[in-house]
């Protein structure tokens, strides 16, 4: 009889305390939800949520001249890790072994592995694109390198104004910008065809980074009849371009959503999707962080500019190419607009899948999460050339103690990071070369044959 008294007390014992730990956590849920709620003007926290990435009516900002499909999606899934298009490079050596992918590897949340993105004129991979590096056969003015940090290649169906600049895409942001589309950069021309911003700078991009399609390509590399499948209302003298390329990629790009990441599995109401530390993480994102004052929507992101007072890539510490003091991408949006209220203003990027970045701002200037966090929380500008005046009124100090810094980390690193973002990948492309790069120094660290 004691013994079975004896159990029935620990029994209880247990009982309540598994319910205090379920009471807490309960508590925590619905201080997030309140204060998200609060966020938002519908006070719904589901307008945090992404859609589907295979349900096209669902995502947003699509280009009315590039309607989703799924054969647009499966043949830009292919198209930007295809080396094969890689063939207009500086020196024949390296045709074909580079592709959009080099400067946007999936595993470091779609962003160089390295400090800056080299496509054409670099070679290796390292294990995640860390170990990239010049070409001897190139110049260093000879590559095709980044003069700021990539963008991220997820959730940029939330993005209506392309790269740090907003400079490509005609609508959005742009209507009022006219004047600044025939400047000396006769590419930002492409704004007059009347395009939203991912088709408009995919069409740019294929040109500035040394790619090119055309039937004969299409015909040797196996893709005729996917772009016959993806834009049969083409007329065949403009099917297989570089136009076509860069609308199926944009297709391609708006399906790639971090759908899956805790948090976004907690807001469609699985409680135990996070952590306590990454709610808590959250609750301050939420609240003291004050970080929805930019970062904003299911993407966490905005089409808007700020000054941070970050500095630049030619200041980040590393050998960088075909950047420096006198480049006008260190201005950010004013680099595009040219109207002085602009400098140093730069678009306000989406926050999910950061754990495994390398490097953070325009300029590769932090390492660390850790190091983004105290550099938001301190709002002390690193750039002494940024004017007090044009900085954000909103960057200031925030007052965070030690364990709301971690907290808020725990959140940004794993709160809002989909392990799955390899099913946005193909196992293969048509041409049968390794990707996302194919010089032998990549062929090897890849495992390629």
């Amino acid at each position: 009889m004691k013994k079975w008294f004896a159990f029935l007390l620990g029994f209880s014992v247990v009982l309540v305390i598994v319910a205090c730990e379920k009471t807490a956590v309960s508590a925590l849920d619905e201080e997030l939800k309140d204060a998200m709620s609060k966020t938002v003007s519908s006070g719904d926290i589901r307008d945090y949520l992404l859609p589907d990435g295979s349900d096209y009516s669902k995502i947003p900002n699509q280009d009315a001249k590039n309607p989703i499909n799924s054969f647009k999606v499966a043949l830009g899934k292919m198209l930007f890790y295809e080396t094969g298009i890689g063939l207009v490079g500086h020196d024949g050596a390296l045709k074909q072994t580079y592709s959009c992918s080099s400067c946007h590897i999936p595993s470091m949340g779609f962003t160089p592995g390295r400090f800056q993105g080299i496509a054409d004129g670099a070679v290796g991979f390292g294990d995640h694109g860390e170990g990239r590096h010049k070409s001897e056969l190139y110049l260093g003015e000879e590559v095709d390198a980044q003069g700021a940090r990539p963008l991220t290649m997820h959730n940029l169906a939330y993005v209506t104004n392309t790269l740090w600049s907003g400079t490509f895409g005609s609508f959005g942001t742009n209507v009022g910008t006219e004047h600044a589309w025939s400047g000396e950069d006769t590419l930002v021309q492409i704004n007059f065809l009347g395009l939203e911003g991912l088709e408009a700078n995919n069409f740019r991009a294929l040109q500035v980074h040394r790619q090119l399609v055309n039937r004969q390509i299409t015909d040797s590399l196996g893709y005729t009849a996917l772009f016959d499948a993806a834009f049969p209302d083409i007329p065949h003298s403009e099917r297989y371009s570089l136009k076509t390329t860069a609308f199926a990629i944009a297709a391609y790009f708006r399906t790639i959503l971090t759908n899956k990441a805790p948090f976004q599995e907690w807001i469609k109401g699985d409680a135990s999707a996070m952590t306590e530390q990454q709610k808590r993480g959250a609750i301050v994102f939420f609240t003291k962080g004050h970080c929805t004052n930019c970062h904003q929507g299911p993407a966490l992101n905005a089409m808007r500019y700020e000054a941070v007072g970050v500095n630049d890539l030619y200041e980040s510490g590393h050998e960088v190419f075909r950047t420096g003091p006198n480049d006008k991408r260190n201005l950010g949006r004013g680099g595009f607009t040219k109207d002085p209220r602009d400098y140093y203003k730069f678009k306000v990027p989406q926050l999910y899948n950061l754990k495994h970045t390398q490097f953070y701002f325009h300029g590769s200037s932090k390492t660390s999460l850790e190091e983004v966090v105290d550099y938001f929380d301190a709002a002390v500008p690193e750039n002494p050339r940024v004017p007090v005046e044009q900085l954000s009124p909103v960057f200031r100090p925030l007052y965070l103690s030690a364990q709301e810094k971690a907290d808020l980390v725990e959140f940004l690193r794993n709160g809002l990071y989909d392990p799955f973002i390899e099913r946005y990948v193909p196992s293969s492309v048509m041409s049968g070369n390794c990707f996302p790069n194919n010089d032998h120094y990549s062929k090897r660290d890849l495992g390629c044959n």
